[in-house]
């Protein structure tokens, strides 16, 4: 087209904004013009009529429109509503393109309303049906090309809206604009927008059924979010991330008696940046892995980095389940930050939060004006402690989008395992809820079936796609096979953590030492049900925060007693059957409670006892690698006997660690958690000969006094513990040994 001819229409689109319509407009018009509950699709766009078409374009604060022809001329089209609604009658459809003169510019667009449906039935019918995939492939911020058109497939699901519209950065945020098509059987609605640019900002706005409000709502199912305290969601960008991981993932595997030992991280609190800023994912990559390896743990646990609006929550009332946090980068960073962890052989794990979500009015609560996600009745649908909103498990459409986010992080971010929080929540009705403020199942019980239902499905969703992938159970009650199979009746868990055991352990070692005689059942007892289930021992966040002060406050005594105790809880720990989890600071026995909102005391961590404490969690990971004893017997009866359980008045304990036949040798444990050291303590042996002290807790290397047994002791032929020879072992003052006998 020529630059006259270019003018000439423009011009003719500046007169054309003078004609009003002279009767008033029908009223699904005067609906549409005022952003009220209307078939949006019966009226804008081309519509075929008996003597050709007719074009009508909604366009609230334009100047005037014209439209594209097919033989390329353009049509002006006549103002019939002063608010914006242009029309035209034309002989030939035309080509669907637009000319909109804005007070400031001029944009030409492909017409919204040209475009024909976006989701086929078969689609609609596994959401309906609540494929997880099909949430996943089909809900969001899609980009796509449409006609040969590139733009943004919207999509959401919200059954009991009277009208949704997309708001965002590219119609400014006028919920006027760009009302959406329902289709009625899934109660989806969707909308094609072209020329919608990837990391644009956009929200739905969604009238309630009965049209009293409209409310901006954060897409549920977005990829990317703005950086809080903003709350929209972002077009997802294509991934521009190579991944290098290919030898990891092909060799990832999940093996009995693996070596699994994780430290646990809050990605905004490890360590900051010198003004205060939390570190991005590509500094953490930089700083925190090498960290990792040279201790020796095997993974990373992350708190939540789902997207969350209030950072005090750590990520566990998160509102955007497929999102990673914008607190430290792109999602493509986040990916970057895995597939290095992977390249140094760092496994990842992520908390996922599929217990609860939280109020805030952009998110899902009464998501289309009824309660959508969560419960209608607070005694189903209202956590008491966190005052959070729990899923209704027992809708399709909830089980899809909660598993389809749990395949989005395994899928597109190679994520090696899952850690579900607050599964005790999910399973039991009654859960922190007195009586009559809870409601009984079908059955009368106080369980939750629809969540038992949920969590099977969800694990067998993972196996089936991912066997090679962790999910672990944070489930802190007695709910029998957690970690069995869901086809012998079990929930599908490859791991639970052991709250029994952490509460039990610190309870007692809490205790001033001359008071633990008392209650040496609290160290003992866990070894009843330690084979139970595939157990994690966890000294988590959650035992150092809210007043409970950090590991190392909790032991009590002087500061040389406190560490002397925190080395021999970390000694038991290890020797303990069940994998280990430890949280960021615990490494070096931070002395302060966790802040969030500040950085680990790495002041701390450079003093020599501090240091001596990492030292020993090193050489105690590496020995968890290195001694099949120390893992291959975790999961059975038979890896594990007692030698001594029950010297409550020394506050002695012995155990021996046994490995598989043929699969390397035994390791004796022997415990003092007494400021008394034994000298010659007989304690009864298989063979005899001489035994290697393989772990001091009380070496020097450590920070501790450096009593021991020189390295070596030899057996005496005198009969204990049901057993010919003995050791006259020298036991230092709150220290665990770990020895072996030599070949």
């Amino acid at each position: 087209m020529s630059e006259d001819v270019r003018v000439r229409c423009e011009d003719l689109v500046v007169d054309e904004q003078r004609e009003e319509a002279a009767e008033p407009l029908p009223v699904a018009y005067a609906d549409l013009v005022a952003g009220r509950p209307c078939d949006a699709f019966a009226l804008l766009g081309p519509h075929q009529q008996a003597a050709g078409w007719q074009v009508t374009v909604w366009l609230p604060g334009a100047r005037g429109a014209s439209a594209q022809l097919s033989s390329g001329s353009w049509l002006a089209l006549a103002r019939v509503d002063p608010a914006g609604l242009f029309q035209a009658h034309v002989t030939e459809r035309g080509t669907g393109l637009l000319r909109i003169q804005w007070p400031d510019h001029v944009q030409e667009i492909e017409d919204a309303y040209a475009f024909g449906i976006q989701l086929a039935e078969s689609d609609l019918h596994a959401l309906r049906a609540g494929d997880p995939d099909a949430a996943r492939g089909w809900l969001g911020a899609v980009a796509t090309s449409c006609d040969g058109v590139r733009g943004v497939r919207f999509a959401v699901w919200a059954p009991n809206a009277s009208r949704v519209a997309v708001v965002g950065d590219f119609n400014g945020w006028d919920t006027r604009r760009h009302p959406m098509r329902l289709r009625h059987d899934a109660g989806v609605w969707e909308l094609f927008l072209p020329r919608v640019e990837e990391g644009a900002r956009y929200k739905f706005a969604l009238t309630a059924a009965d049209g009293s409000a409209v409310m901006l709502k954060a897409d549920p199912m977005a990829r990317a979010c703005e950086l809080p305290p903003d709350t929209a969601s972002r077009v997802r960008a294509a991934s521009r991330h190579e991944w290098n991981d290919s030898g990891w993932m092909e060799n990832r595997s999940i093996q009995p008696g693996q070596a699994i030992s994780v430290y646990e991280v809050h990605a905004g609190s490890w360590r900051r940046d010198a003004d205060g800023t939390p570190l991005d994912w590509n500094a953490l990559a930089a700083q925190l892995i090498p960290y990792v390896k040279a201790l020796g743990f095997t993974h990373v646990e992350l708190l939540p980095v789902s997207e969350h609006p209030f950072g005090g929550s750590w990520g566990y009332q998160p509102l955007g389940l497929f999102a990673p946090t914008a607190r430290h980068g792109s999602p493509d960073d986040f990916a970057a930050f895995v597939d290095r962890c992977h390249q140094a052989g760092l496994g990842v794990i992520v908390d996922w939060v599929g217990a609860h979500f939280p109020t805030d009015a952009h998110g899902m609560q009464r998501f289309d004006g009824t309660a959508l996600y969560e419960h209608e009745d607070p005694r189903l649908g209202l956590h008491p402690d966190w005052n959070t909103l729990i899923y209704n498990y027992g809708r399709a459409e909830v089980a899809a989008f909660l598993i389809g986010s749990a395949l989005e992080w395994i899928d597109r971010f190679h994520i090696d395992g899952l850690r579900v929080d607050a599964v005790a929540s999910m399973l039991y009705r009654d859960y922190s809820r007195a009586e009559g403020e809870w409601l009984p199942n079908a059955n009368g019980g106080r369980e939750n079936l629809e969540a038992v239902a949920f969590l099977r499905r969800f694990n067998d969703a993972i196996r089936a796609r991912f066997p090679d992938v962790l999910v672990m159970a944070e489930e802190s009650t007695a709910w029998p096979g957690v970690t069995a199979p869901t086809a012998a009746h079990g929930l599908g868990f490859t791991h639970k953590w052991n709250m029994g055991w952490m509460h039990d352990t610190l309870a007692y070692l809490h205790r001033d030492p001359i008071h633990r005689c008392h209650h040496h059942g609290e160290m003992t007892f866990s070894a009843i049900y330690a084979f139970s289930e595939r157990f994690i021992l966890p000294l988590s966040h959650d035992e150092v925060v809210h007043g409970k002060g950090s590991l190392l406050a909790k032991m009590p005594g002087d500061r040389d007693q406190q560490l002397a105790n925190l080395r021999a809880c970390y000694g038991f720990m290890w020797a303990h059957p069940g994998s280990k989890l430890l949280f960021m600071g615990g490494e070096f026995a931070q002395p302060a409670e966790w802040n969030h909102d500040a950085s680990l005391d790495w002041d701390s961590a450079a003093q020599p006892a501090h240091a001596g404490m990492a030292r020993l969690i090193g050489d105690l990971n590496r020995l968890l690698q290195q001694e099949p004893s120390l893992r291959l017997g975790n999961d059975e009866e038979a890896g594990f006997e007692w030698s001594v359980s029950d010297d409550h008045r020394n506050s002695v304990l012995a155990f021996v660690r046994h490995a598989p036949a043929g699969e390397g040798r035994s390791t004796l444990v022997v415990c003092n958690f007494t400021p008394v050291t034994r000298h010659g303590y007989l304690l009864g042996v298989p063979s005899a000969g001489q035994w290697s002290e393989l772990l001091n807790t009380d070496s020097a290397f450590y920070g501790g006094s450096n009593i021991g047994n020189a390295g070596r002791v030899s057996t005496l032929a005198r009969p204990m513990h049901g057993h010919a020879q003995s050791l006259p072992l020298t036991l230092p003052p709150l220290s665990v040994l770990y020895l072996q006998a030599e070949e």
